[in-house]
């Protein structure tokens, strides 16, 4: 296993002047008009951590499933106008089993990273407006620290956040840290498959690939464009309902908000070239499908499904052989697999691993910040995983 390091552009820029950083909280309908969806979208083009579960085709489908009364907000950071860094907010009653009012970027179970979207050379800019409107606004929006969740450890914007908090004498601490495969070698995907898999392993992969093409006319599919996407969406849900999700009632096709949020944002992600599709058929019926976020440089595998019936067969496992592909593009260096921690196929294949962890920072006066300082003690306390700083 190799923990993957990468760097993406984080060189301070001349537009990012601190005293000209202005954060500003609205609601988030506000940025669905005005053509601020394109502002933001140019934002998400230039941050210095890509997260499309931020980029307004996937957060403002999100926010209409599970938002409707329109009561979470945006927070922006602003310079001489222009949009610098974007991330939506929450404000929990509750930590875990605690009752601790706090503020938070919001996240849902489908939307797999945190991190805020700032445009590279902006990110201490961007904590130090975060921060100082936070500090500002504990006592009104009653919040007694800061909670990032889901964010990616060795990246330059986290490390701007520890830099600055040692720098003001704020405690900022990582209380949860875990890793998650993902994809990341100058290797070819040849090359890449031999050193991921022993050669008995490759051997099975080859006599199971061959017994699945005696069932029928295999073949494989990828697309990047909108071609057949409707049909293509329909038969994913329909797929990944007949499988153990529909059965643990985790399918998209579940949930009317689920569902709808995969429809509109794969046709959003699609028309602005942000969505790659694979496919595994016989016979023309679909028996692995998977979805991929395109952000470059770096990816994101976001949902997959696969025929039980074929299971035997290994056809998702036959499926991401293919998807090794993303390894010869010239603009994608890296693709996060979006997976639990551990998990039984993707941690086999994919040998790399990405760390994320949620990171709770002190705000306001000094009597919030030394009850924090005690929370936080007695957090640690029982999460030896947890790495303060």
């Amino acid at each position: 296993m190799n923990v993957a390091t990468f760097t993406t552009a984080s060189t301070p820029s001349s537009f990012c002047p601190p005293s000209a950083a202005v954060a500003t909280v609205r609601p988030w309908r506000e940025w669905t008009v005005d053509g601020r969806p394109a502002q933001w979208q140019a934002l998400a083009e230039s941050a210095s951590t890509p997260n499309p579960f931020f980029e307004p085709w996937y957060l403002i489908p999100s926010l209409e499933a599970f938002d409707p009364q329109g009561t979470k907000r945006l927070l922006t950071v602003e310079i001489g106008g222009e949009l610098a860094a974007l991330m939506p907010l929450t404000r929990p009653r509750r930590y875990g089993r605690w009752p601790l009012p706090h503020l938070a970027s919001w996240l849902h179970p489908n939307a797999f990273l945190g991190v805020p979207l700032v445009r590279a050379g902006c990110e201490r800019v961007f904590w130090q407006a975060l921060l100082q409107w936070a500090d500002e606004a504990a006592t009104r929006e009653q919040a007694l620290f800061l909670h990032l969740p889901a964010m990616p450890l060795e990246q330059p914007l986290t490390a701007a956040l520890f830099e600055l908090s040692e720098l003001q004498g704020r405690k900022a601490a990582l209380v949860m840290r875990e890793q998650r495969a993902m994809l990341h070698s100058p290797l070819s995907p040849d090359l890449y498959l031999e050193r991921a898999l022993t050669g008995k392993k490759r051997k099975e992969l080859r006599r199971q690939h061959a017994r699945l093409a005696e069932q029928g006319a295999l073949a494989f599919e990828r697309q990047l464009d909108a071609t057949d996407l409707e049909s293509w969406i329909e038969q994913f849900l329909l797929l990944e309902r007949r499988g153990w999700k529909g059965t643990s009632g985790s399918a998209m096709a579940c949930a009317s908000t689920t569902e709808s949020l995969f429809r509109k944002a794969l046709v959003e992600a699609a028309g602005i070239g942000r969505l790659e599709r694979l496919a595994l058929t016989l016979d023309g019926r679909p028996i692995a499908m998977l979805a991929n976020f395109l952000t470059p440089p770096g990816s994101f595998s976001y949902k997959t499904a696969f025929d039980e019936d074929f299971a035997r067969f290994s056809p998702g496992v036959l499926l991401q052989r293919e998807n090794l592909a993303l390894l010869s593009r010239p603009d994608i260096s890296w693709c996060d697999s979006c997976a639990a921690p551990d998990h039984p196929m993707i941690d086999s294949l994919w040998t790399e691993r990405r760390p994320i962890g949620r990171i709770s920072v002190a705000i306001g006066g000094s009597i919030r910040r030394r009850f924090f300082e005690t929370l936080l003690s007695l957090e640690l306390g029982r999460n030896p995983v947890g790495l303060s700083r």
